[in-house]
């Protein structure tokens, strides 16, 4: 018998895998850069990532060429994004969940303080 529940639990866990696959198709990825009020790349500026469901905040650390990027974001979440360097900051931009597309790119420009 207990061969039997063995066999029987691979075999769930198997045809559940299809299942866990799809589930990393659905999610979203975002990517883009921070630009200065110049347009030139900021390196070290701070994406901040907001799931206004959990408000949950993720942060990333720009690359050198001003890149960022964010993965395996629920699509059925908005999420708030803006960035942040030098006590300067971008305008804030939503993702909706709404947008349906499993790539985003998203420009922040961060507009000098006066």
């Amino acid at each position: 018998m207990t061969r039997r529940a063995a066999v029987f639990a691979m075999l769930l866990v198997l045809l559940s895998l299809p299942a866990l696959a799809q589930k990393d198709q659905d999610m979203r990825n975002v990517t883009g850069k921070v630009l200065s009020a110049q347009d030139q790349p900021l390196t070290k500026a701070v994406v901040h990532l907001k799931n206004t469901k959990t408000l949950v905040i993720k942060t990333y650390i720009t690359e050198p060429d001003g890149t960022y990027r964010f993965s395996a974001l629920s699509p059925n979440v908005d999420y708030e994004i803006y960035a942040e360097k030098d006590g300067s900051h971008s305008d804030t931009k939503t993702l909706s969940a709404f947008d349906n597309r499993k790539q985003l790119t998203v420009t922040l420009k961060i507009h000098s303080e006066k």
